[in-house]
């Protein structure tokens, strides 16, 4: 690590720490040559896997259309802010975790559906019937059929 004051690249660390989080280490250095010291910080570095899309084209993944797509479906739904949060922050993990460099934009829809199932199921129902490009009521009731509670009829 080059130090910034004299641009000597001998410098040795002093003191290292963990965030709260776990999720950066700070370093503390001092310059072999200058005798000055700095801080560093170290964090892991991971890129989300390009977007490839229906028409083949691939795109940057932009959480800001991911967050644009949940609460177009959760609008005027009671669903907290946090939980949106949290549903957008599992879908990363997992585009993260998979390991991928690329992944087709369906999959993206699927892990958006299977986190609305979970968060509102009008909600779900809003999103499915674009996502799967509904034709008719069948479709729909299918929709409905798969989130909805299996209602038993009362016996006389």
């Amino acid at each position: 690590m080059k130090c910034p004051f004299c641009q000597h690249e001998d410098t040795q660390v002093i003191d290292t720490r963990v965030s709260e989080e776990g999720d950066t280490i700070r370093r503390r250095r001092r310059c072999a040559h200058c005798d000055k010291r700095f801080t560093t910080y170290e964090r892991i570095e991971l890129s989300m896997p390009v977007i490839v899309k229906k028409n083949g084209s691939r795109t940057d993944f932009d959480p800001a259309k991911l967050r644009a797509s949940l609460m177009l479906a959760l609008r005027k739904r009671p669903v907290s802010a946090e939980a949106v949060d949290a549903a957008i922050h599992r879908i990363e993990e997992k585009l993260l975790s998979s390991g991928s460099r690329e992944v087709v934009s369906g999959h993206i829809g699927e892990l958006v559906m299977r986190e609305l199932k979970r968060l509102d199921k009008i909600a779900y129902i809003r999103f499915a019937s674009v996502y799967k490009s509904f034709e008719d009521v069948a479709e729909f009731q299918d929709a409905i059929a798969e989130v909805g509670p299996e209602r038993k009829t009362p016996s006389k």
